[in-house]
């Protein structure tokens, strides 16, 4: 496996889970669940995708920027996530946050697959692309 292909599977993970939280409504155990789980995969995915891709791929010139740019969406996430935290979930404008959420993951996801990583894939080696990969999903496992 690539670190490519270990980014897509936890990707899907995501798309799928910002999908049904959208789809909920009011202040049920539907919403919180599916808002717990999110903000896991997305603190989980982000911390090792930023250690087992983001840092090697800044090492090189190509695509530093492509990549800092990548970590500057995940801080933007960050926010609201927090501000989704600090909205009650009955609040007329807590949807409006949660879509704005997925307009932004989406938006991330797809340019990461369709851009950032073609450009990785010139840069890293075949054993970089499966190293990565074995040690993504290695702490992904341990904090799942």
């Amino acid at each position: 496996m690539t670190i490519f292909e270990a980014l897509r599977q936890e990707h899907e993970i995501q798309r799928d889970l910002i999908d049904k939280l959208i789809k909920t409504e009011g202040k049920t155990e539907e919403r919180k669940k599916l808002f717990e789980d999110l903000k896991h995969e997305l603190k989980i995915h982000e911390d090792a995708e930023e250690r087992h891709f983001y840092i090697p791929l800044m090492e090189k010139d190509m695509t530093q920027e492509k990549a800092r740019h990548s970590v500057a969406e995940h801080h933007e996430m960050d926010e609201l996530v927090e501000q989704l935290e600090d909205t009650e979930m009955d609040a007329s404008n807590w949807l409006k946050l949660a879509k704005d959420l997925e307009h932004q993951l989406i938006h991330h996801l797809d340019e990461e697959e369709h851009e950032v990583f073609q450009m990785a894939g010139k840069v890293l080696t075949d054993k970089q692309k499966t190293d990565l990969a074995s040690d993504y999903n290695k702490e992904i496992r341990k904090n799942r």
